[in-house]
């Protein structure tokens, strides 16, 4: 089991604050300097987290300079950059990836974003429609991938045509993709290309469901496919001091805020989106919906949008469910991102491997 943390590269604060958007975030305290994302990423370093989840979005700086820059700064913990399928051409994603490599000591995985807002698509100039970008992104990584081995290669699909790309000699170290998605497109393309698939944080029914069906459809091709859960985390030692914090959380959200959240979230065309609204129906009414599950994140925030909500000890059994409901790797965060990657990483990691060891799967 591997365990990944989050950089909050449009800022930070001790409330909910959107990822990858200027519109409706909560006000960030902690810029995203450069100094201070180092004190996360060392945070998470010297937790026990394996790499660091960043995002690309119009309200976010771009995630390869940011990353660069970081790596400078830690020793160890990789950095799982988010890059925007069909925002630049996959023969340039792989000379990027090829220099980060050696930049950074070889610690870059690669997160390849399909897109899931049309209005912020068409604002980036990109006008495919949902099930058309998945294409592409498949297209996208095939081309990196043959990029990566070296040589000249052609390539002709509906997207991308090359003639004699290729780096000049096969990168050592390519990264691994990772795709997120919960469309039957987004399936089909992390089933024949992706080297792990990763899901926003639902029911475990319901993880087990999409675990076991995209690991099918990989199976088809002849492959295997890790799996990732995103999630936040608010834990501390006793539940009720976890859902004070959880309280605190949601008194934050003012309902102005969460009616321009929902209503931007609702002309989006994410499947991924609209499942995380179905949880809590855009209201604050009934947000538990899972055993430590709570959907209340999602009333403001894109994306991810639940938070496992408990004692550290609890949160470390509904981690182990996921875990034997098929889950490889988990990519957590907490707001704010230092302390809570402090905290998590001193109080929740090991119980989980307590449990692991306890109780072999």
């Amino acid at each position: 089991m591997t365990f990944h943390w989050f950089l909050p590269t449009s800022g930070d604060g001790d409330q909910v604050g959107a990822a990858t958007v200027t519109a409706g975030a909560a006000r960030h305290a902690r810029a995203a300097t450069v100094g201070y994302l180092t004190e996360v990423a060392r945070a998470a370093e010297a937790g026990g987290f394996t790499a660091l989840l960043t995002p690309v979005g119009s309200g976010c700086p771009d995630p390869w300079i940011v990353c660069a820059a970081v790596a400078q700064h830690t020793e160890r913990i990789g950095l799982l950059v988010a890059v925007r399928a069909g925002f630049a051409l996959p023969t340039l994603v792989a000379q990027q990836a090829e220099a980060f490599q050696a930049v950074s000591g070889g610690r870059l995985a690669l997160n390849v974003v399909t897109g899931g807002d049309p209005t912020e698509q068409r604002a980036y100039g990109d006008f495919l429609d949902h099930d058309a970008r998945y294409a592409r992104t498949g297209e996208f990584i095939e081309v990196l991938r043959r990029s990566w081995r070296g040589g000249p290669f052609d390539f002709a699909g509906e997207h991308y045509r090359i003639d004699g790309g290729g780096l000049s000699g096969p990168l050592a170290d390519p990264p691994p993709v990772y795709l997120g998605g919960a469309s039957p497109a987004a399936e089909a393309v992390a089933a024949r290309q992706a080297d792990a698939y990763l899901m926003w944080g639902e029911p475990p029914a319901a993880i087990a469901t999409r675990v076991a069906r995209v690991r099918a459809r990989a199976a088809e091709h002849g492959r295997t496919l890790r799996t990732g859960l995103r999630l936040h985390v608010i834990a501390r030692h006793t539940a009720a001091e976890a859902w004070a914090e959880a309280d605190r959380l949601r008194a934050g959200m003012s309902p102005e805020r969460i009616a321009a959240a929902q209503a931007r979230f609702g002309r989006m065309d994410s499947v991924g989106q609209a499942r995380m609204t179905a949880l809590h129906g855009g209201g604050s009414g009934r947000l538990t919906v899972a055993t430590n599950l709570w959907a209340g994140i999602g009333l403001v925030r894109e994306g991810a949008g639940t938070a496992l909500v408990g004692s550290y000890a609890e949160v470390a059994a509904r981690i182990d469910e996921y875990a034997r409901s098929g889950v490889d790797e988990f990519i957590l965060s907490g707001w704010p991102h230092r302390e809570e990657a402090e905290r998590v990483g001193a109080e929740v990691l090991p119980r989980v491997t307590a449990l692991r060891v306890a109780v072999p799967h």
